[in-house]
Order: C-alpha cells, then sequence, then structure tokens
C-alpha cells in the first residue's frame, strides 16, 4: 500500500468508528436482499437461476451497496429505503462482471477467486443469467414496497441512465475499441467515468433520490464526489492489474497488460497513476466538507476505495 500525501487545503475531518462498524451488517444486509431477490435454484429453469446465484453470491467487496448505504447515512435516510437501490445495483453490477469475462470481451477465467461463470457452467447459459439479472435489478426497485411511485420512478431513471450506452455499456464499448491505442488523458477518464464511475455515481445518486429535502448545494457535493471516486475506483483497479497478485485480487492479475488495454499504469506509469488517485480522493472528499461529520461514512468508503488490496 503505498503513502498518500494528503492537500492541506483539502484535509479531511477524523474518521470515526461509527459506520466501518456497521459495514459488516450493511453487507449481510444486502446479502440477505439479494438472496431474497434472486431465485431459488430449485425453480425451473433451474440452470439458469443456479448459475444467476453463482453469479451474485460469489461474495465481493460490496462497495456499490456500501456507497448507497454510507449516503444514506450521510443524508439521514432509513436503511429499509435503502435496501432496493443498493440490491439492485449489486445486481447490475454482477451483470456487468459477467457480460466482461466472456470470450467475445475480455475472456476472463477467474472472477473473485472462483471460475468465471462461463467457465463454471457454460457461454449460453452465463449471457442468459446476465441477460435476467438485468430486469430483475429493475424489478427489485419497481416493486419495493418501502419506496412510493415517485421514488422509484427518481431510482429507475438514475440507475438505467447509469448501465446505458451513455454509461456503463458505453464505456465498455469503448474500452474494446481502445485496445493497444494511447488515449490521452482525458479520453481515458471520459471511458473510466462512462465504464465504472457512471455506476457508482448512480449509487450515491439514487440515495439523494430519497432524501426530503436537499438543497442544490448539497445535491451538487455529492454528485461532484461521485464522480471523482468513481474514476478513482478504476485506475485503482488498473494499479491492482499491474502491482497485484491473482491469489489477492481474485483474478488473473496482469490481464490489462495481456489484452493492451488503455489504463493509466499502462499510458503513464504506476506512478502517476498513484498520484491521480490522490487527487481524486483529495478532491472528492473536499466537496463533503459542506456535510461536515455526516459525511465521516462517505470519507471512509473514499479512503477504502484508493488504499484496497483487491
Amino acid at each position: 500500500m503505498y503513502a498518500r500525501p494528503m492537500s492541506q487545503a483539502h484535509e479531511k475531518p477524523a474518521i470515526g468508528q461509527h459506520f466501518a462498524d456497521k459495514t459488516a451488517a450493511y453487507t449481510a444486509r444486502v446479502a440477505a436482499c439479494l438472496d431474497g431477490a434472486l431465485p431459488a435454484a430449485d425453480v425451473t429453469p433451474c440452470r439458469l437461476h443456479e448459475a444467476m446465484r453463482y453469479a451474485v453470491l460469489s461474495g465481493g467487496k460490496r462497495i456499490r451497496p456500501l456507497l448507497v448505504y454510507a449516503t444514506g447515512e450521510c443524508l439521514g435516510i432509513d436503511p429499509e429505503k435503502l435496501d432496493a437501490p443498493a440490491t439492485a445495483i449489486e445486481l447490475i453490477h454482477a451483470f456487468s462482471l459477467v457480460h466482461d469475462d466472456l470470450p467475445a470481451m475480455d475472456d476472463d477465467d477467474l472472477r473473485r477467486g472462483r471460475p468465471t461463470l462461463h467457465r463454471q457452467f457454460d457461454e449460453a447459459t452465463a449471457i442468459l443469467a446476465a441477460d435476467a439479472l438485468q430486469p430483475l435489478a429493475f424489478h427489485v426497485i419497481s416493486s419495493a414496497a418501502a419506496l412510493v411511485d415517485s421514488e422509484k420512478s427518481a431510482i429507475v431513471s438514475a440507475v438505467s441512465e447509469a448501465c446505458g450506452s451513455l454509461g456503463m455499456t458505453g464505456g465498455q464499448s469503448i474500452d474494446l475499441a481502445s485496445e493497444g491505442q494511447a488515449l490521452s488523458a482525458d479520453a481515458l477518464a471520459e471511458m473510466h467515468y462512462l465504464k465504472t464511475g457512471a455506476l457508482i455515481r448512480a449509487c450515491v445518486i439514487s440515495a439523494c433520490c430519497l432524501a426530503n429535502e436537499l438543497s442544490a448545494e448539497k445535491w451538487h457535493a455529492l454528485d461532484q464526489f461521485s464522480r471523482e471516486i468513481g474514476l478513482a475506483f478504476q485506475i485503482r483497479d488498473d494499479i491492482l492489474d499491474v502491482a497485484g497478485e491473482t491469489e489477492v485480487i481474485g483474478k488473473q492479475a496482469g490481464a490489462d497488460r495481456k489484452m493492451s488495454k488503455a489504463t493509466w499504469p499502462a499510458l503513464f506509469g504506476i506512478e502517476k497513476a498513484q498520484a491521480r488517485c490522490d487527487e481524486l480522493l483529495n478532491a472528492g472528499t473536499a466537496h463533503l466538507a459542506v456535510f461536515g461529520t455526516d459525511a465521516n461514512p462517505l470519507n471512509m468508503l473514499a479512503d477504502y476505495i484508493v488504499e484496497r488490496a483487491y
């Protein structure tokens, strides 16, 4: 783990243990929600449902649901109202990973320390399982008893925008087209924002949609925070592909280099990539100053995103 210099102008408040002590409970909470949302493996078509559960319930950091809950804590929102967006976004994330791993995309054999879905089952089943996870995510939102119709509509709008051609899917398309190319810093940042950052932004914005009263200043602050941290998340992933170990990161280290992916370390070097993570962390958390200590959960997660080892 590298040392991260802090900007004196953007020093953050001390991070308390309140949310840190609750992360295990929130992780268990969303795990239970995911288990309840997924069809049982013994329900026909059994193989498809088994594959869906394999893709979703195979561990993972659950950073996206935790961002939903952390933003909710910042805004004083009942966790029961946050369950639907937290669950739905994790289902969308799982769907995207299955597609990313396919032979036609990144052709990966390992995910979260286990065989990728198309290796564990078969390619056709993996495609169908991913295809089923995406509409299930929106069903989770639309059927949430804790949400009123206006809240459901706002969250569906935010999540669907994040995963479409102007978001995650578009970013993956650009990523595939950019293999072997040298992109500018701006072009690389745009690709990373679409591929990874857009769904991370949706985590924060989904919670904002549930706030009774949120000033334009605070909405903008959370929006900007999510954009900076979303980009930092992807750069950290790229660093781990270079500096991490397969046994630790749970996927094949060096895969980006093998595929000639356009990444920050590949184009600008690992030191500049780490420095860019520092800049994004400081810039992102600086936006949270308007919330005072209420933003401590988000500060904690931001730190984790740029320091994680997997």
